[in-house]
């Protein structure tokens, strides 16, 4: 057929799907409507054959049924007037005796997309879930999350969770699981679905029957019930102990956290899991899925700081391979790591030394940090291999172990007399600012053991009118100075002439204060310049490298198998923050996350979306003074409590409230017996919400206490809901 442009091609369509003939022959029937899919997949627009194609559903080929049903999905929000005709088709299908096509008609009904529709759902979902073939019900059951969807904010209908509930005793293992999934989406705002002792072993009976996706999901709901008795708790476990040996990856995850948290009392218990577990993270972190591969190892670098050497015998496991990408190698250098020890310190940094030549500069350079860490326990051997380094005289990897040298003559003293000798020569291959930084730190911290460091610095100073970076100016100031106090004769010329720069001519204010202090502290003596620059540069009281805090598995329990093991908790709780802003602004913001449930279920807010939606700007920045004046002059508009946890951080708090527009004017020190904080927020409309936050060491709950400039209830409704699930985010109380 000869190319023609959408508009003909549409037309053509239409002719063929209206030619009597063509209907006559199925096959090619069939053809045509394989075309319309084929032009409406490619972004042609085909919605001016939609009474056409709602004629062509009338027939008993389920796969044409099938394809005329994804077309009126897609195009019923564009012809809701004309989709009414798809609706009545769809009804009519949802009696039919095949099952198949009644479970297709109904998840296509529950799939539209245009207002009303709901009335026309409900009644087919109901019958569906009293339908006798299972693939009808599992349909019926997802129907009913979706039905809930596009009712909004609409109430909760009681009689079908209770409908829904019932359903978790089906026949069908998918009919189970799918209740779990729909009753969670429908009771988000309640805190989920509710797993009590009846429904728990139920659960737990019904778990060989499912199949690995649902024996995961099963397993992720089972961390909401709390068993009642040590006993109760063993049988549990004994019953869920096969499935640390399952094939599939997913499900041995999803059991190992279970037993981790369920045997938060027994450390025996979670270190003979973790020892179980260690086999099927080893086949995970060489698996050929990238995604897997990293995932794993996320896990495998979090079970390391509670167990360390756990991974030693198989250290080279995590040897990087040619072809992996270089996040999988990053991740796998920082478990080298961690699995060192005195029997395989020598095969890890040999391999460790191979990449840092690699042709990436920044795996070459991770490779280098890596060493860097390892030195800190095994310091000649390590120090003898970056001094090696050097000799290549390559610009990345020069200022990578120059960096390195920087923090182990910090942490390792005894390193220093080595570590000045290898510094001959390196100014010459060093162009970052990073690695600028760490030479210029060093030969005037150390210079006294570097002969020619006053004329590497002098050379630093003949050049800084065009050095680029701010920070090298200061780092150069400084340590001038502390090389000055030491070699007095050879600095003070350049000395002079690098103050005089810097006060007179240099524009930038930060370089031109440093230097002003220094030339004021240089007048008051060198006596008192000493003390203030050369204090004690390390502290072997300090114990740095020693006897180390393990981290208790308790800890990271209940994130195990989480996206907070990938990202880390503190940037998780930004995200999930990140997330909250949203919820409250697009009413498809529930598509995008996923519910926050609390453990106090009676104390969730109910916040209406879509008709208070709530946008907090950036543009609010009070003063303290301002805040205290606009403070006393308004009557406090709500009074809440939240449950909360000691172990939070002021620090992650405050960044968590930046990502979602609120503002700390004031917070109390971390160990304050009363901890209070005040915070700052503004809508788009110009309202202001000021907060103060409360915590008593004695209370596990968090005051919450809320004025507002303009009477706005549902706009402090809302505010209140965004508040709160920042602060149960933050403080781990969300599932």
């Amino acid at each position: 057929m000869p190319y023609l442009g959408s508009e003909d091609t549409v037309k053509e369509l239409k002719k063929a799907l209206s030619n009597p003939h063509i209907q006559a022959d199925p096959l090619r029937y069939r053809n045509v409507i394989q075309r319309v899919i084929r032009h409406m997949t490619q972004g042609i627009d085909v919605s001016s054959v939609f009474m056409e194609m709602v004629k062509a559903s009338a027939t008993i080929d389920i796969v044409q049924k099938k394809l005329v049903y994804l077309y009126m999905c897609t195009y019923a929000p564009l012809k809701p007037d004309l989709a009414l005709l798809a609706v009545n088709t769809l009804c009519k299908d949802c009696s039919d005796p095949n099952p198949m096509v009644r479970g297709l008609a109904l998840r296509s009904m529950c799939s539209l997309r245009m207002p009303g529709v709901q009335e026309y759902i409900q009644q087919p979902i109901l019958n569906g879930l009293r339908d006798k073939a299972s693939y009808v019900r599992r349909v019926a059951v997802l129907g009913c999350a979706k039905m809930q969807k596009l009712q909004g904010d609409g109430e909760v209908d009681g009689a079908l969770v209770n409908e829904l509930y019932s359903l978790l005793r089906d026949q069908d293992p998918i009919v189970v699981v799918n209740c779990l999934r729909a009753l969670e989406e429908i009771l988000a705002y309640e805190g989920g679905v509710v797993i009590n002792k009846p429904i728990a072993h139920h659960l737990l009976n019904r778990m060989p029957d499912l199949d690995q996706w649902g024996q995961s999901e099963v397993l992720t709901f089972l961390l909401r019930y709390k068993p009642r008795c040590e006993e109760e708790l063993f049988d549990i476990l004994n019953l869920l102990d096969g499935y640390l040996k399952s094939s599939s990856p997913s499900v041995v995850m999803a059991a190992t956290r279970l037993f981790l948290v369920l045997a938060k009392d027994f450390s025996h218990v979670q270190t003979d899991v973790l020892v179980r577990v260690k086999g099927p993270l080893l086949a995970a972190c060489t698996s050929e899925s990238r995604e897997l591969c990293f995932t794993a190892l996320c896990h495998v670098r979090q079970i390391l700081d509670s167990l360390p050497g756990h991974f030693s015998s198989h250290y080279k496991k995590f040897f990087c391979s040619y072809l992996e990408p270089h996040y999988i190698k990053s991740q796998k250098m920082e478990v080298l790591c961690k699995l060192v020890n005195d029997e395989n310190v020598q095969q890890i940094l040999e391999e460790l030394r191979g990449y840092c030549t690699d042709v990436s500069a920044e795996l070459a350079q991770g490779a280098i940090f890596a060493i860097g860490n390892i030195a800190r326990t095994y310091t000649e051997q390590c120090v003898r291999i970056l001094t090696e380094l050097l000799e290549l005289k390559q610009e990345h990897i020069t200022s990578a172990v120059v960096q390195v040298f920087r923090d182990l003559v910090w942490l390792c003293p005894q390193c220093t007399e080595s570590v000045s000798q290898a510094l001959h020569g390196c100014e010459e291959a060093i162009q970052d600012s990073e690695g600028k930084q760490a030479l210029i730190w060093l030969l005037g911290v150390h210079g006294e053991r570097v002969p020619n460091a006053p004329y590497v610095l002098e050379d630093f100073v003949e050049n800084v009118k065009s050095e680029a970076f701010s920070v090298v100016k200061v780092e150069l100031l400084t340590a001038l100075v502390r090389l000055f106090l030491a070699r007095p004769a050879e600095c003070q010329d350049m000395l002079g002439r690098l103050l005089y720069y810097c006060i007179e001519e240099e524009t930038d204010m930060m370089v031109r204060d440093r230097a002003l202090f220094y030339y004021r502290l240089l007048q008051a003596g060198t006596e008192e310049t000493k003390r203030v620059l050369c204090s004690p540069t390390s502290d072997l009281s300090l114990r740095l490298l020693e006897d180390q805090a393990e981290c208790p598995v308790n800890a990271w329990a209940s994130d195990f198998n989480s996206l907070v093991t990938v990202y880390g908790k503190e940037r998780w709780a930004a995200l999930t923050a990140n997330q909250v802003i949203e919820l409250h602004n697009t009413e498809s913001a529930c598509e995008a996350s996923s519910p926050l449930i609390t453990e106090n279920k009676e104390e969730v807010p109910y916040v209406a979306t879509s008709s208070s939606g709530l946008t907090l700007t950036p543009s609010s920045c009070l003063t303290a003074e301002q805040f205290e004046r606009t403070w006393l002059n308004l009557a406090v508009g709500c009074q809440q409590a939240v449950p909360w946890q000691e172990n939070v951080q002021p620090d992650t708090i405050q960044a968590a409230l930046q990502v979602v527009h609120i503002q700390t004017i004031a917070m109390s020190k971390a160990d304050s017996q009363v901890w209070k904080a005040y915070l700052a927020a503004q809508d788009d409309a110009g309202c202001l919400f000021l907060t103060e936050l409360l915590l008593e060491v004695v209370n596990a709950e968090m005051q919450m206490s809320v004025k507002q400039s303009e009477d706005k209830p549902e706009a402090l409704q809302a505010f209140i809901s965004i508040l709160r699930t920042v602060l149960g985010t933050v403080a781990e109380l969300t599932s």
